[in-house]
């Protein structure tokens, strides 16, 4: 690790999110509570903060979103009939999932303004140290968590990265690209992003996937940055300010499979590949989904 490179120990995931693309599931259901397979979704994202090493979980939440607090707590009604009726390995399995006392924080984003302005909401519990920033409604799904695979690669190189997978050429007006200087290499700098290019201008088709490590400085951009696409404070924004006065970003490139659970399909998609690689569901769950061609 380069000597000014501080290990990464706080990940921050926004959830004040509203989900109305998922009305009426969600109208009294945080979106970030839905089910992949029977894991909620953010469930699925902490799960791969924590194998990255990660020791405390920020969530910046909204209103109606006590569900996910109550969630990475301890349940001590259940706890007690789980163990009255001998369920000894669901018992366990709430044990092991349970994050240590004090390694979780909340902290409000009272206007929903953006990206950005969550990430600056959590500037408080982050302090001066790197973080990682992970975005709920994208499950990064391989061989090797994505979060990791990025530590990995901060180590050897310090500065902010950028998880990246490739996108189809005339998909890359719906994403935030990169441009690079190796699109085929696994790390690569970063030199220049554009949020939604208009077709047939983007600079590559490495799509940023939702996921980052930021350095602290990120916050003060973030205070300065104007309202940017739809009136919001754009997390692009304050990255591509950064980047462009001389701060390194990386590209790490993500080898699996992206499902952005924000979208019906990605959701529904991401719950036939969860389940598919289960021993206990795939085998049937394939039989059934044959009978339906």
């Amino acid at each position: 690790m380069p000597s000014a490179s501080k290990r990464i120990r706080k990940a921050v995931f926004p959830v004040a999110g509203l989900g109305t693309r998922f009305l009426p599931a969600t109208k009294a259901m945080p979106k970030e509570m839905l089910t992949v397979v029977d894991r909620p979704a953010i469930q699925h994202v902490v799960d791969e903060a924590r194998a990255a090493g990660i020791e405390h979980f920020v969530f910046v939440t909204g209103r109606n979103k006590g569900l996910i607090e109550d969630h990475f707590d301890t349940q001590p009604e259940l706890e007690q009939v789980l163990a009255e009726r001998g369920k000894t390995q669901e018992l366990e399995e709430l044990a092991r999932e349970l994050p240590a006392a004090g390694a979780t924080s909340f902290t409000r984003q009272q206007m929903p303004l953006g990206l950005g302005h969550a990430v600056w909401c959590a500037r408080e519990i982050v302090g001066e140290e790197p973080f990682a920033l992970l975005l709920p409604d994208m499950l990064h799904h391989g061989t090797t968590p994505c979060l990791a695979e990025m530590i990995e690669a901060y180590e050897a190189h310090g500065g902010n990265h950028i998880a990246v997978a490739p996108v189809p050429e005339d998909q890359t007006h719906l994403y935030g690209i990169v441009a690079v200087k190796d699109q085929k290499a696994k790390v690569s700098p970063i030199t220049g992003m554009v949020e939604k290019p208009k077709p047939g201008t983007a600079p590559s088709n490495l799509c940023i996937t939702g996921r980052y490590i930021l350095q602290p400085e990120i916050f003060d951009l973030i205070a300065r940055q104007k309202r940017g696409a739809g009136g919001e404070i754009q997390l692009t924004d304050a990255m591509m300010a950064m980047q462009k006065s001389g701060r390194p970003y990386y590209a790490v490139r993500f080898d699996g499979t992206v499902y952005d659970c924000g979208t019906k399909s990605g959701f529904l998609l991401a719950n036939v590949a969860y389940a598919l690689e289960r021993e206990d569901l795939g085998p049937a769950l394939k039989a059934e989904l044959k009978k339906l061609r």
